[in-house]
């Protein structure tokens, strides 16, 4: 679904991200891992079309989309979340995913003068697809809560339902278990997997909770240094030598049936 080729990002005479590449295959929760200033974010947002490589190209399907912006790339069913959910604080729950679709009749004033009826019908649509994903996210109790108060949790999963608003194909998860706690974990968890299992969704996912990686990736991919170190199951990442040394400080592999 996504190639990276030997992407490069340079930042003056810092060299964020190194001849990078690696495939996310279709239909796969994919996850990507590595310590802090391996320049994960930072591909994260050259794929996502937040910024432009120093050289290298992305392929979408086989769509050369290398520079495109995230409005673009939205249409074409790549979204991207935040590690910070950038949810819209003084709007409630129901209302941050009734925004989320594109080409509603509402946004044409042609259509608002003259055609009230389609809009009207458009907008029971939306308004029943949020109420839905609100419910299959356990978030109808927030429905009517204004996005700003809740949880950070809740922000996860509502950051989630909206990409289950629009017709995703790939879905770039930044951190999604960051500051989230264990219940409302395994409930985002739930979710990405269903999602995954049912609409098809392509996940990619940065983070660091190695029990989240463990439960929902295959594979793995683990970058340091800008590069990718290595790749495969989490099972044969977590017993590599150099990644042990680059990622965990070359502590030893657990024994195996260890926690």
């Amino acid at each position: 679904m996504i190639v990276v080729d030997r992407i490069s990002k340079r930042f003056g005479g810092i060299v964020a991200v190194d001849e990078c590449s690696f495939r996310i295959e279709k239909g796969t929760i994919t996850a990507l891992i590595g310590p802090n200033g391996a320049g994960k974010t930072t591909l994260f947002n050259i794929i996502a079309g937040f910024m432009a490589p120093t050289s290298g190209r992305i392929l979408l399907d086989g769509r050369d989309v290398t520079g495109t912006p995230p409005h673009r790339l939205f249409h074409l069913g790549l979204v991207r979340t935040f590690q910070i959910p950038h949810e819209f604080a003084r709007m409630t729950a129901l209302e941050n995913l009734m925004v989320v679709p594109p080409g509603q009749h509402g946004e044409n004033l042609i259509n608002a003068w003259f055609r009230p009826f389609r809009v009207e019908a458009r907008e029971r649509e939306v308004l029943r697809r949020a109420e839905e994903v609100l419910a299959a996210l356990k978030l109808d109790h927030v429905r009517d809560e204004l996005a700003g108060n809740l949880s950070g949790g809740q922000k996860k999963l509502l950051e989630l339902g909206r990409t289950m608003m629009t017709d995703a194909r790939v879905v770039l998860l930044d951190e999604p278990g960051a500051g989230v706690n264990r219940t409302l974990l395994a409930e985002l968890a739930e979710a990405i997997r269903r999602l995954n299992r049912e609409r098809g969704y392509t996940f990619c996912i940065i983070e660091h909770d190695m029990d989240l990686i463990a439960e929902l990736c295959d594979p793995v991919v683990v970058m340091a240094a800008g590069r990718v170190l290595t790749e495969g199951s989490f099972d044969e990442v977590r017993r590599n030598r150099h990644v042990l040394e680059a990622y965990l400080g070359g502590i030893t592999a657990p024994a195996e049936g260890a926690a």
